[in-house]
């Protein structure tokens, strides 16, 4: 007896996706949301996600574990005998590589002893959030595939990520910003040449005091 061919589905459910990708349910809808997911609705208000973009986010670089820097200088055997890991997030949305080393180093030299994760644009940084939140996104807008201006559009609109602290690192200025669309009322916005003293300043407000 001939078997019959299995026939791949070309779609999945958003319970289906959030299982092959081992994360939970609101993280694929704000991947769906954000566009790191190829989803659409159905006539009855059901969401599907396109198995492909699965793959695809499955097997990218982008996909996986991201390197978070402690303090400088710090080695794997001197993490070990830590007992306790920094309390303070930070991720950093930037394109240009040589900055991102620049965020790392400097960061890092924090009196709060921060965590910094960096990621190269906001489809990569998006990724990161939906497993993690952070306690700070150190955020630039001028960046390839998922922008900062939609990244912040996709945080505002997410109820777990709405109160996520931002500050708009940018070179753009406040005209260009204006006709991009703007940024939220309330989100300090920094100009490039990193001012690492101001952004460390604002930084420091949000970490949170001992009782």
């Amino acid at each position: 007896m001939r078997s019959t061919p299995k026939v791949l589905k070309t779609f999945c459910t958003s319970a289906e996706a959030a299982k092959l990708l081992g994360v939970s349910l609101r993280t694929v809808q704000l991947w769906a949301e954000a566009g790191v997911l190829e989803a659409w609705k159905t006539g009855g208000g059901h969401r599907r996600i396109a198995r492909p973009s699965i793959d695809r986010l499955l097997h990218s670089p982008k996909g996986r574990p991201v390197r978070k820097v402690g303090t400088a200088g710090s080695s794997d055997q001197a993490a070990s005998t830590q007992p306790a890991p920094p309390s303070f997030n930070i991720l950093v949305a930037e394109d240009n590589a040589i900055l991102r080393k620049l965020y790392e180093v400097n960061l890092s030299r924090w009196p709060m002893r921060p965590r910094v994760t960096t990621a190269g644009d906001g489809y990569e940084a998006l990724i990161i959030m939906g497993h993690s939140k952070p306690d700070l996104l150190v955020l630039d807008l001028n960046m390839p595939d998922i922008d900062g201006f939609r990244m912040l559009q996709t945080i505002r609109s997410t109820p777990e990520l709405a109160n996520t602290a931002v500050i708009v690192v940018s070179g753009l200025d406040a005209a260009e910003i204006k006709s991009r669309g703007g940024v939220p009322e309330g989100i300090p916005i920094l100009c490039k040449p990193i001012p690492f003293p101001e952004l460390q300043a604002l930084a420091q407000k949000l970490v949170p005091q001992p009782i």
